[in-house]
């Protein structure tokens, strides 16, 4: 095992393309009890993390991460260690899942996650298909989830062909038992949205979602941000 890596970081907040640089010789971590390391196949970026490397507070321990900080949420890849109190995992696990925040991110070539925040990769899937789920998919579910979405149930979702979208009109039929699912997308999208089991597709090039008629019971805006 190498004790240094390639890892992609930065030491200062601000533009992405001007902070985020390659640094070849970054240690790699050492997984905690309750963590197995990781070595990386494919990672994910989401807009979170353009976010924090900006400096845009995101969570409330956000600023308490010290420099250098290797970005990246999503990972999937193949276990290389474990810790001591790993029981699920074991070395030459194929796994995907999340690197907590205040972890070396997974932007690396190695990083360390919590056995809790990992699961076996599905072996239909490849490492890039896996390492694009996991934030995305817990942005979706645990907003549902608090809202409290019930069966039978109607839902309009806003910007449902991207990375959260796409998630959104699915969990919200299949695990959440929603009646009817509407959703917005450019015209090119649209079928994306009726192979994902939309309902009511609706082109927001040519068509208002506030005029449509009748209400929802939910409506779920994976467009607007929060600042």
């Amino acid at each position: 095992m190498p004790s240094h890596m390639k890892a992609w970081a930065y030491t200062e907040h601000g533009k992405i393309t001007t902070v985020l640089k390659l640094n070849p010789n970054f240690p790699v971590p050492e997984p905690k009890s309750n963590q197995v390391l990781i070595k990386v196949v494919a990672a994910a970026i989401n807009p979170v993390d353009y976010a924090k490397i900006e400096g845009r507070k995101v969570y409330e321990d956000a600023g308490h991460v010290p420099f250098p900080i290797v970005p990246g949420y999503d990972v999937a890849g193949v276990v290389v260690k474990v810790g001591s109190g790993v029981k699920k995992l074991k070395e030459g696990d194929e796994v995907y899942g999340m690197v907590e925040a205040k972890d070396v991110g997974s932007l690396a070539e190695y990083t360390t996650a919590q056995e809790n925040g990992l699961d076996h990769k599905p072996p239909n899937l490849g490492f890039a298909e896996a390492a694009a789920i996991p934030l995305a998919i817990q942005t979706a579910y645990g907003a549902l989830h608090k809202v409290g979405l019930s069966p039978g149930q109607s839902i309009l979702v806003l910007g449902a062909s991207g990375g959260v979208g796409t998630f959104v009109v699915q969990v919200a039929k299949h695990v959440f038992g929603a009646s009817v699912v509407a959703a917005t997308a450019s015209t090119g999208k649209l079928e994306l949205l009726k192979k994902l089991g939309v309902d009511m597709p609706i082109d927001y090039t040519k068509q208002n979602f506030e005029d449509l008629p009748g209400k929802f019971d939910v409506v779920y805006d994976a467009v607007g941000e929060v600042k």
